[in-house]
């Protein structure tokens, strides 16, 4: 079992990596989170890295995404789970090219976080807003 934050860094690498990629906004995106958010606090920023590596090499096994998720969800509390979804939805839209693959993560995270649907489409609206970009030529 893991703690809850490294539970919500699992939650962010998977959203990541379900592209076979982590670039490097999403990298920087997770430090930032992890840097601002309350429910961070008392976290070692030091430490992201070796979680960061032990999520990945979950994902080694041919069952690692379902075992990762199955340890994400023994480790999170219930109140932290439209949390991880949240945080996970930041990271996939945070490059500004959601991929099909990033898509079909954030359908398996809500399911496997029993994340209301309403509620999920309210998260994926909100992140969509906060990392909207603007230029004028969108106005042509």
């Amino acid at each position: 079992m893991i703690d809850h934050q490294t539970a919500l860094i699992y939650t962010m690498v998977l959203a990541s990596v379900s592209d076979a990629e982590m670039t490097d906004a999403e990298f920087h995106r997770i430090g930032h989170i992890i840097s601002n958010l309350p429910v961070f606090e008392g976290f070692d920023r030091n430490d992201l890295p070796a979680a960061v590596e032990k999520c990945a090499d979950l994902l080694d096994d041919e069952k690692g995404l379902e075992n990762a998720f199955a340890i994400i969800k023994k480790s999170l509390p219930k109140k932290l789970r439209e949390t991880a979804y949240a945080l996970a939805c930041d990271v996939v839209v945070v490059d500004g090219d959601v991929q099909q693959e990033e898509l079909r993560l954030l359908e398996l995270a809500r399911h496997e976080l029993a994340v209301d649907r309403l509620v999920a489409a309210g998260i994926e609206r909100g992140a969509s807003a906060r990392f909207a970009t603007y230029s004028p030529k969108d106005d042509e």
